[in-house]
């Protein structure tokens, strides 16, 4: 049996700008560590889109502290996500799909079972349409052909 090597970690200190101001790092951090829950929850919730909030908290962290910006580049699942948008400004398809999925799940099963109003199901069904076409619309480099 063989064991996978771990990933190499790189060092992305070079990129953090920490304020100068101690409460101002306080804040960022504080606020990086929001939008990172708030990314985390997107990943089980399709309102909430998770690289949008995974983006905020690198910015934050960049302004506030190297240990949590270069654990954040270098998380196996978000660090990926954060490396591909800000060098590619694209979001890898195989991301895209599973989103657009859970999207279909969730607001299927919602507009179904769960609400009863024609109205509410109607808003909701153009809602996540919508938020299907823009995801739809944002580059996927790893796209098939």
């Amino acid at each position: 049996m063989s064991r996978s090597q771990p990933r190499e970690q790189r060092d992305y200190s070079h990129e953090v700008r920490k304020h100068r101001l101690l409460w101002v790092r306080l804040a960022f951090a504080a606020l990086g560590t929001l939008f990172l829950l708030l990314g985390i929850i997107g990943v089980f919730l399709p309102v909430l889109p998770t690289t949008p909030f995974l983006l905020l908290a690198t910015a934050c962290y960049a302004r506030s502290s190297r240990r949590f910006y270069n654990w954040l580049m270098n998380h196996p699942a978000f660090g990926p996500l954060i490396i591909e948008w800000r060098t590619y400004r694209s979001i890898p398809w195989k991301v895209k799909l599973v989103a657009v999925a859970t999207m279909l799940l969730t607001f299927g099963s919602s507009i179904l079972f769960f609400i009863s109003d024609g109205r509410l199901q109607s808003g909701l069904a153009i809602f996540g349409l919508i938020m299907a076409i823009w995801l739809y619309r944002i580059p996927s480099r790893d796209r098939p052909l």
